[in-house]
């Protein structure tokens, strides 16, 4: 009953996600309009807006995709890949996503897409060199349940609003450092009141998005690495593959920061480090596979 309650849970945290997303940069537009002393600015902001949640909801799985240069495969490509993947999805009661791979020597995964009608699950190269069946099974499932729990949507939105935000903070910034700022007709206080709030927009707008996005992603991996271990009923496969996961220090060949929290693992690597892993898009994987480890198997 909890995955209903997940999914129902995640249908309108991105809704709301996308109306916080309006309200935010229709704010910030009216800011950077009285700092720059042009309402055009705002105009622009909101247009801008409107077109980025439509944007976003339809196109941003294409977008993360093409980031990582995924290929999409067929059952002759890698029968293995494309059975597991096939069988799973039936047991879960999800259509069949789309399959691709990542031609990248980290072992990795994630799962993207709108709904589950319209969902894709790629995996890197360097996973299934070191994977064998059961543990990519506990790969495979764990990404399928995200799909499940309608995590993808609400993940992968996230990229491009985050993405918006960090460029209208970007333009903020380098306009103050040029001079372009506060130099109109009007210099009088309130104008140079709106300068200081987009200053500080501008600072912590970034902060703030990078805490969205760790707030989004730990609590996923947790729920997804439980799903996926009743959905094989067979949490040491997920932990063997998160161990071996982990071996791998080198970071992704096209890691990014704004897509990170995506993937089953961080793509920059395991650091290892606490300090790190405070900052991290996901919880330390030793504390995943302790809690895998400790699930009954049915």
């Amino acid at each position: 009953m909890h995955i209903y309650k997940e999914q129902s849970k995640n249908v309108w945290r991105t809704w709301l996600l996308m109306v916080i997303f309006l309200i935010v940069i229709v704010a910030i537009g009216y800011v950077f309009a009285m700092a720059y002393n042009n309402l055009l600015i705002l105009v622009v902001a909101i247009v801008f807006a409107l077109v980025m949640n439509v944007f976003s909801y339809w196109y941003s799985d294409k977008i993360v995709l093409a980031m990582y240069h995924a290929q999409p495969i067929t059952r002759d490509d890698n029968l293995m890949l494309w059975n597991v993947v096939e069988n799973l999805a039936i047991t879960a009661g999800l259509p069949m996503p789309r399959v691709y791979i990542i031609p990248d020597p980290a072992p990795n995964a994630f799962a993207t897409g709108r709904n589950k009608e319209h969902a894709a699950v790629a995996v890197t190269s360097g996973l299934l060199q070191i994977l064998n069946k059961t543990e990519l099974e506990g790969v495979i499932a764990h990404e399928l349940s995200h799909i499940g729990n309608r995590d993808i949507l609400l993940s992968t939105v996230v990229i491009v609003l985050v993405g918006f935000v960090a460029i209208l903070s970007q333009m903020f910034l380098r306009g103050m450092m040029f001079g372009g700022i506060g130099r109109g007709k009007s210099r009088d206080n309130s104008n140079a009141i709106f300068v200081i709030i987009g200053l500080v927009l501008a600072i912590l707008a970034p902060i703030a998005v990078t805490l969205i996005q760790l707030a989004i992603s730990r609590k996923r991996e947790y729920l997804a690495d439980a799903d996926g271990a009743l959905l094989t009923r067979y949490p040491e496969g997920l932990a063997s593959a998160l161990q071996k996961i982990s071996q791998y220090n080198q970071p992704m060949q096209h890691a990014s920061g704004a897509t990170a929290h995506l993937f089953i693992a961080n793509p920059f690597g395991n650091t290892g480090k606490t300090i790190s892993n405070l900052f991290s898009t996901h919880p330390p994987i030793a504390n995943r596979i302790a809690i895998l480890e400790g699930l009954p198997k049915q």
